[in-house]
């Protein structure tokens, strides 16, 4: 079992350490395919299911795992695991698959990967591993959803442009024309804006958390005022 309770988990994951706003980790992939929602949602998806694959097997496989070569061992499940998601990809999401290209298999490299293997699974029982993993691959996923919003509305003027490539033909008419006569923004989607979309949402989030500090310590600070023995 955990020390850290679930809601904690969770929250570590989604927010306070959030893989790629926080933890600045998988930026490669987060930058190079979040052009359009559909894109970062489908490497989202992956992403979080070889987080939570991952974890559980590196939990169940912790009491028979030698320090010497965990690493290894590590690599070797995460890979494996990334291999039966590509396949998986490519037999039934071609057309995502074909967009996303070798980024799926580079999952293997992504750090918060076996970072989350290290640091978290094989110190912890199957059911809270599994937690976490959902966690933190949820709040890349996040990330990447909306990175990918900002960057598709700015660049196309749409939002979840080609959504057929992970939902069929029968889904097109969920494709939303926000600016009907947008020509596009060029650097939107090319990798500087990127770069700048990212900027932005760290610093909304450290702005928020920047907001959210200041308000406990101002109901700390209120509370010893009202209260003699605290002041």
């Amino acid at each position: 079992m955990s020390d850290k309770p679930n809601g904690e988990i969770v929250r570590d994951g989604l927010w306070t350490n959030n893989q790629a706003l926080v933890a600045l980790l998988g930026l490669c992939p987060l930058l190079a395919v979040s052009s359009t929602v559909i894109n970062g949602l489908g490497l989202g998806i992956a992403t979080t299911v070889t987080l939570v694959l991952t974890n559980l097997i590196v939990a169940a496989l912790r009491p028979w795992l030698r320090k010497e070569v965990r690493i290894p061992v590590f690599v070797l499940i995460i890979a494996s695991v990334v291999t039966v998601v590509d396949l998986l990809m490519h037999a039934h999401l071609d057309g995502l698959h074909r967009v996303l290209g070798i980024f799926v298999p580079l999952i293997v490299t992504n750090c918060a990967v076996i970072g989350r293997a290290e640091a978290f699974a094989s110190r912890n029982g199957m059911a809270p591993a599994a937690l976490d993993g959902l966690s933190m691959g949820l709040g890349f996923t996040a990330a990447l959803v909306v990175l990918g919003a900002l960057r598709e509305l700015i660049g196309f003027g749409t939002l979840l442009r080609q959504v057929e490539l992970m939902f069929g033909e029968g889904s097109r008419f969920l494709t939303l024309t926000v600016f009907p006569e947008y020509q596009g923004f060029l650097l939107a989607i090319l990798p500087p804006g990127a770069f700048m979309g990212l900027a932005l949402l760290i610093a909304l989030k450290n702005r928020i958390d920047h907001q959210q500090r200041a308000r406990s310590l101002q109901l700390v600070s209120d509370e010893a005022v009202g209260d003699p023995a605290k002041a």
